[in-house]
């Protein structure tokens, strides 16, 4: 098993590593020059529906800079709604009169994205943060990873052009060692598996296997499987595990303007172990019943043959 991974090389996020001020990706981008800008194409040229979805959890605050920094080309804009106790929905209707607003069924950040994805209708689905860290403004580069032959976009901010002013040293080792497992355990070459911003035909959804219905009532506290935050690891495992081509985007990470984060890392970190471990666990189950099924059809065959 494997999956091929590449890179490709943002021009725009080239900033110190003391963060620098936001911007829109401006101008061309690399690899179809006269094709691709942050507003969308040029006359004469294909342009794919792009749903971007949004989870949020009383980000109020922060979604007026977050819709700024949308590119105006965007198909549809998916704001999954985690029950906010603010005024997120009705701020996000104000914004934009076209969103679409989703309340999550279940808990979690991963339940979020299962619900927008499963509502998403445009041929390429982003996932934005809602807390302004992420800069939607970078949407064009991932667009074109697609473009370029792309599975699954992944962004990195640890390759050339990427970065962050918003992680810790230990959350930055904790990702380090848990991408290099992943590696290892799913022979892939991932720089940043904990980051959240990503794009995707929307044709793969399958592949990720996330679960939107269930008899679980909203509210009961309860999750399950990939609901949290370790919804990303579960994605990139998946992917790598499903064959999809991937290319890492470089991306530039910004504090959180508003509000304090949920994550927490010590616990989400855990699960984001456990996840990885108890995929690879479970695939190499899966892998082997399927060579076991596919001996016992072979033999049934050829016995059948020589009767």
């Amino acid at each position: 098993m494997g999956v091929r991974v590449e890179a490709i090389h943002n021009p725009a996020q080239s900033m110190p590593s003391g963060g620098a001020p936001r911007q829109n990706i401006v101008g061309r981008l690399p690899g179809q020059q006269d094709q691709l800008t942050a507003d969308g194409p040029v006359i004469g040229e294909p342009w794919p529906t792009v749903s971007v979805v949004i989870p949020t959890l009383n980000e109020a605050r922060n979604l007026p800079h977050v819709f700024a920094q949308l590119p105006p080309s965007v198909h549809e804009v998916i704001v999954v709604d985690g029950h906010s106790v603010d005024d997120t929905v009705a701020v996000a209707r104000q914004l934009r009169p076209d969103v679409v607003i989703i309340r999550q069924n279940r808990r979690g950040k991963g339940n979020a994205l299962a619900c927008g994805f499963e509502a998403a209708t445009g041929d390429i689905i982003v996932m934005v943060d809602a807390d302004g860290s992420a800069d939607p403004g970078e949407i064009p580069l991932f667009i074109q990873a697609l473009l370029d032959g792309a599975d699954f976009a992944k962004g990195t901010r640890f390759a050339a052009g990427g970065g962050s002013c918003d992680i810790t040293r230990l959350r930055r080792l904790g990702n380090w060692i848990l991408s290099a497992l992943v590696n290892v355990l799913c022979h892939t070459k991932y720089s940043d598996l904990c980051y959240g911003y990503n794009a995707f035909w929307q044709r793969h959804v399958p592949a990720f296997g996330l679960t939107v219905n269930s008899d679980i009532p909203a509210g009961s506290g309860t999750r399950l499987w990939g609901d949290g935050f370790e919804v990303e690891t579960l994605i990139n495992i998946r992917v790598a595990q499903a064959g999809l081509k991937v290319i890492e985007v470089p991306s530039y990470e910004h504090e959180r303007i508003h509000g304090v984060s949920n994550l927490n890392a010590a616990s989400d970190g855990w699960r984001v172990l456990r996840t990885i471990i108890a995929e690879s666990y479970y695939h190499h189950r899966r892998v082997l019943t399927g060579t076991e099924s596919a001996a016992r059809s072979v033999a049934r065959r050829q016995k059948a043959t020589v009767r």
